[in-house]
């Protein structure tokens, strides 16, 4: 556990959160540089209801302007401005409370609204707008405090011209500003005056201890909405005249159109152009574009087309598979060189491929993006993950000026990485359909949406991956050498990100997870193939499929030399792994693990990983039942630093454990013949029931320290945990994934 630590220097909603558990307790680089690569500019901060424009303060960049995050009505009602998508990781609460905890609102006043490319909206410490890597809260935790304070010391200032006293002799609470001899006046009262003055360079910030809205449990602010079916996502965008498109896509990724009758189509109801376009990587496809979803899906239904697949690559899984494991035994790019000498004679050793499929995002809101083309102007609503990327891209193809296009970032209704492309490919190709149109006299709004089968057959999947390792190690389990080869694409490589990520010829989120925090001497080759088939991030990125071979395989050392796997892995962490440590031993003591005896046929299943900071622990309790694993009850130990709302953190590691499971159930794949998706709905990519989801219990480690990212980490040891558990019931390891018990 935690030494050196005083429970006192957290808020007191921490503070009180610590006693309720004791009373059952069983004893990455900054991305500036992107601003330079892609070539942003800016843009006018626009002013906001309710506040009047301000002076902009020397020295002071538009990410520190409170006038572009706060606006305050004259009722008192707070919206906070958040600088990223919200897509079901909450932080259109998050943000907000950091905020407000400054300014000292009451927070049953405070609401929240989307940002837009507008350059205030950046993310502060990779230089561009950018909601992924599980920094939206660890990148704008200082950020959203200042911008707090900032519109808190304007709201003092006036009220102290106000009433003509000096400013340090006023305070404020829930809202107010509190003055001599009773005197009290609200923030809506102040905002006008408020927003005329100065904004302040310096502030001072509260003490943790003084937190009242930080650290607390609190609902979201979007539940209601969302629970009651009136949040609205990007694909309910509903704008005057507006009509909707689908896309018939090749087969084969990149194949072009040989021939295209259209004539049925035209002929649908409704169907008001029938356009060719030009789509992702060099593909050709037909757009229908039509006065609503169902009649462009019958037009396109309708569509009679004949495709050229003759010059672009034919994937075939099992020949890929067969590759791979070819070039795992070929010298490769070298991440890490260790002495293998001491491999030949190692008293013990283990021999393993590890297989991972691709796997797609599947998020319940289909990709969709809906744009209004206007002389020399263009307007456009998605739910992006890189809306100022998208905005670049929607400008090139449009032939117009990067201020000339306006992208409003929507609620999306889930992503996991799949709004956040490189390529732009869904905005790009919503842009070429609004610039056809255009040409052929259809003058109107036009969304463009993606069906369920489009997402999934649709590319930029998690890339396929194996793993091959061979381990020398002696009977208490000293590893003497570790020989490592992983074959899979690059992610980044010819993309902008290339630069900051692929180093030596490999690409860093294809080995992150890898060797850390075990001190292993380890030569880690690496492969990544060229293949037709686009893919990119999936949640947790490399962690995904790293974390299940390092927690499988130190469990498997642990069995073999007859080591408990939780006192094991305290051996091989170091003093220095304080955070690991505590996460385990959380979840260890909150389990009840080698204390509870387990029903017939259970086995408890142990794993520990960190990713983008924060380390999260798993133990499990796992069966098999006619055949199939069966997980039944999951104990989350969680080191995130500083909690800012414990009931999201709570929700994204449930959400992650519960998509950690999804990459163990039966059809968890996207499998490829003669370069055609097998799979296309849920019916055949599955995906949990509510049926296969375990009790989750989360629980957090107590900290000060600024917080880290939580809405990937819970992903990444759930499916390892999982496999130590059934190995421990079946006797054999798990090497694949979706999990093959026969």
């Amino acid at each position: 556990m935690l030494t050196n630590f005083n429970p006192k220097e957290l808020p007191r909603a921490l503070q009180n959160m610590i006693v309720r558990d004791q009373g059952t307790a069983s004893a990455s680089p900054p991305r500036r540089a992107f601003l330079k690569v892609m070539g942003l500019s800016g843009l006018a901060l626009g002013t906001f209801p309710g506040m009047a424009p301000a002076q902009q303060a020397n020295g002071l960049k538009p990410t520190e302007q409170p006038l572009a995050f706060v606006q305050i009505a004259p009722d008192g009602v707070v919206t906070v401005t958040i600088n990223r998508l919200e897509f079901g990781q909450g932080v259109q609460t998050g943000l907000p409370m950091i905020l407000a905890e400054e300014l000292d609102a009451d927070w049953a006043l405070v609401t929240a609204r989307m940002g837009s490319d507008d350059p205030a909206y950046i993310d502060p410490v990779f230089g561009m707008h950018m909601t992924g890597g599980s920094g939206a809260i660890k990148h704008s935790y200082t950020q959203y405090r200042e911008l707090g304070a900032r519109a808190r010391a304007m709201l003092l200032t006036a009220a102290a011209q106000r009433w003509n006293v000096d400013v340090s002799t006023l305070q404020t609470r829930a809202g107010k500003v509190l003055g001599p001899g009773g005197r009290q006046v609200g923030y809506g009262e102040l905002a006008q005056a408020a927003a005329a003055l100065p904004v302040p360079q310096k502030v001072a910030l509260k003490d943790p201890k003084e937190f009242r809205i930080i650290g607390r449990a609190t609902g979201r602010i979007d539940a209601k909405a969302k629970s009651s079916g009136k949040q609205a996502f990007g694909i309910d965008t509903r704008l005057e005249g507006q009509l909707t498109a689908l896309v018939a896509r090749p087969p084969v990724f990149g194949a072009r159109l040989k021939s295209v009758d259209e004539g049925a189509a035209r002929a649908i109801k409704g169907v008001r152009a029938v356009l060719r376009v030009p789509l992702d990587r060099g593909a050709e496809g037909v757009a229908v574009v039509a006065d609503g979803y169902w009649n462009a899906k019958r037009g396109r239904d309708a569509l009679k087309l004949e495709w050229n697949t003759d010059d672009v690559e034919k994937v075939d899984s099992e020949q890929q598979l067969a590759r791979y494991r070819e070039l795992a035994g070929q010298p490769g790019n070298r991440k890490f060189d260790a002495d293998m000498a001491p491999l030949a004679g190692a008293p013990l050793s283990i021999k393993a491929d590890f297989v991972f499929p691709y796997l797609a995002h599947a998020p319940m809101e289909p990709l969709n993006c809906t744009v209004k083309l206007d002389d020399g102007a263009a307007e456009l609503w998605t739910g992006t993950q890189m809306p100022g990327l998208d905005a670049i891209a929607a400008a090139r193809v449009l032939g117009l000026k990067q201020d000339q296009v306006k992208m409003n970032v929507a609620v999306a209704g889930g992503g996991f990485g799949r709004r956040a492309v490189p390529t732009n490919d869904f905005v790009v190709e919503a842009c070429q359909i609004a610039k056809a149109a255009r040409a052929a006299g259809v003058v109107a709004p036009i969304r463009t949406v993606w069906s369920r089968e489009d997402d999934i057959r649709g590319g930029y999947y998690r890339p396929m991956h194996l793993h091959r390792a061979h381990i020398g190690f002696d009977a208490i389990g000293n590893v003497l050498a570790w020989d490592h080869a992983i074959v899979g694409q690059s992610i980044t490589a010819g993309s902008p990100f290339e630069p900051f990520q692929v180093k030596d010829g490999i690409d860093g989120t294809a080995t992150e997870g890898m060797r850390d925090p075990y001190p292993f001497p380890m030569r880690l080759t690496v492969h990544h193939p060229q293949q037709n088939v686009p893919v990119l991030w999936w949640r947790s990125v490399g962690s995904n499929h790293t974390a299940f071979v390092m927690e499988t395989l130190i469990d498997e050392i642990a069995r073999m030399t007859k080591q408990d796997p939780v006192a094991y892995r305290m051996k091989l962490l170091s003093s220095k792994q304080v955070r690991h440590r505590a996460a385990l031993q959380l979840a260890v003591d909150k389990s009840g693990y080698g204390k509870r005896r387990l029903a017939a046929g259970r086995a408890w299943g142990v794993a520990v990983h960190e990713c983008f900071d924060s380390v999260v622990a798993y133990v499990v309790e796992a069966s098999v039942k006619d055949g199939e694993p069966v997980l039944h009850r999951v104990t989350a130990g969680v080191h995130c630093n500083l909690a800012v709302n414990p009931r999201s953190i709570e929700a994204q590691v449930q959400g992650g454990a519960l998509m950690g499971l999804s990459m163990c159930l039966p059809g968890a794949a996207i499998t490829f013949k003669d370069g055609v998706v097998e799979q296309s709905n849920f019916g055949d990519f599955a995906v949990p029931r509510m049926t296969s989801m375990p009790a989750v219990d989360v629980h957090i480690v107590p900290s000060a320290e600024p917080p880290t990212g939580i809405g990937e980490p819970g992903l990444p040891p759930l499916a390892p945990a999982f496999a130590n558990a059934l190995a421990r019931v079946t006797g054999k390891p798990l090497r694949d994934m979706p999990f093959k018990l026969a």
